[in-house]
């Protein structure tokens, strides 16, 4: 039986009670924690680097699902994994040397995941597929919390599991941006197998019941 697994996202929470945040989540039934690196580069907003990260790190007992939204994100895998990541994602968009990229994830010890902007198709992917255990596709543009759901993804879901299947990979379908009570099971119904959440979890008057409708679905 499929599970879906949800990786609330760090963006989205308070840091002037970051400590707090972070203790909601472990108590939580959430699986990952998903944090967000962005350098005002690739992406037209900063948000937090590696003091965040190890933080976090050292007081979270979920998983990290560590997302890079930044120029050469191959410079930090080793700060990455030292942080203790358990994903490190990277976008195709911002790799020139992809397959590369990927395989030192793994030698870190890390998982390794590739990201696609919702302009980026999933056919760019066919030569890495089997290489990688995590697509995440953006369902919003990526940068900003709060933006509205791209109803393009469901069909890209679709195709993206075509190929995973096609190709025999193990790859799960991870989806972040705009994932909120209508638009999660379709999500999940079209084959997403991981679902980010900000705003709606940590904007909601009880997180901990949002995190337990998302882990519902299947």
């Amino acid at each position: 039986m499929k599970r879906t697994l949800v990786a609330p996202s760090l963006l989205s929470a308070d840091f002037l009670n970051l400590k707090g945040e972070v203790e909601m989540i472990n108590k939580s039934k959430a699986d990952w924690l998903h944090m967000d690196v962005m350098d005002g580069v690739f992406v037209p907003n900063i948000s937090f680097g590696f003091p965040i990260l190890e933080a976090v790190g050292r007081l979270c007992t979920k998983p990290l699902d560590v997302h890079f939204m930044i120029v050469h994100p191959e410079k930090y895998i080793n700060q990455t994994a030292k942080a203790g990541a358990m994903m490190m994602s990277v976008h195709y968009e911002a790799c020139v040397h992809l397959h590369r990229t990927i395989f030192q994830i793994r030698e870190a010890g890390m998982k390794a995941g590739v990201v696609l902007n919702p302009s980026t198709p999933v056919s760019v992917l066919e030569d890495v597929i089997r290489d990688v255990d995590l697509v995440l596709l953006m369902s919003v543009n990526p940068g900003f919390g709060g933006q509205k759901f791209i109803e393009n993804t469901i069909d890209k879901i679709a195709r993206l599991r075509n190929l995973i299947d096609a190709r025999n990979s193990k790859a799960l379908i991870e989806v972040d941006g705009g994932v909120q009570k209508e638009t999660a099971p379709r999500l999940v119904k079209s084959g997403a197998d991981v679902l980010v959440a900000g705003n709606y979890i940590f904007k909601a008057e009880n997180p901990l019941i949002a995190i337990d409708y998302l882990k519902s679905l299947d």
